[in-house]
């Protein structure tokens, strides 16, 4: 009889046939002798990115194109009791899952996520970073890329994330904050990809995702802003 896992790990990709490799190999180094379900939702209708995966064990689905859809998507293949969703780009910390674990064990919890690292030397990271970590915990809403973590039957009592082209981590966080339910922040940081930031500029980058929430925030539809958020 198969043991249900604590944990699943679902990662969203498209076209990270040159990543995926490297990030499932960091997910099983997170921590010795862990060995969480980890599932990869393609949203590429041909299915690269599961074609380059090279472990069986590995749950592979496709799914239509959307962040937000392919995370619902894993989730509903999950087995897991605690639900991880990872960014494609974004490392885990050395013993994340027990950090996890001991997160949801408080049962006023309803989510969590991490602090905010970025793989790069530049100075100018350093401060995204510390802004980014201290508004998600004045605000109580975490981006994405901070690895969000709920336990599975609350994430399905919630509706899950709401499937919108933009905005979808923090469109569940606010549902979450009106209900009055707390979300947990982690000290240790996840560790996530540069490229966005290089490829676009770091300040140009920087000023467009706040505006964009800001935006959000206000009701704008994240359907309109999708078109400023290649």
């Amino acid at each position: 009889m198969k043991i249900r896992p604590d944990i699943s790990v679902i990662v969203p990709v498209s076209g990270e046939e040159s990543v995926i490799g490297e990030r499932i190999r960091s997910i099983r180094a997170v921590e010795a002798g862990e060995s969480p379900e980890i599932i990869v939702v393609d949203g590429d209708p041909g299915g690269g990115t599961l074609k380059a995966l090279a472990e069986p064990d590995v749950i592979g689905l496709l799914s239509p194109r959307g962040r937000a859809i392919q995370m619902n998507r894993g989730a509903e293949r999950a087995t897991g009791r605690i639900l991880l969703f990872l960014h494609a780009d974004t490392d885990l910390p050395n013993g994340a899952f027990t950090m996890i674990r001991r997160a949801m064990a408080d049962e006023s919890a309803a989510a969590g996520a991490f602090d905010l690292s970025i793989r790069s030397p530049r100075a100018a990271f350093r401060i995204i970073e510390r802004v980014s970590s201290r508004r998600s915990r004045i605000t109580r809403i975490p981006y994405g890329d901070q690895a969000i973590f709920l336990r599975s039957p609350y994430f399905r009592e919630i509706g899950g994330y709401g499937e919108i082209p933009l905005m979808e981590d923090v469109e569940l966080m606010r549902r979450i904050k009106r209900r009055g339910d707390r979300v947990v922040f982690l000290k240790a940081r996840v560790s996530t990809s540069a490229r966005r930031w290089e490829k676009e500029g770091i300040l140009r980058c920087t000023l467009r995702n706040w505006a964009l929430v800001g935006l959000f925030l206000l009701g704008v539809p994240a359907g309109r802003l999708a078109r400023y958020y290649p």
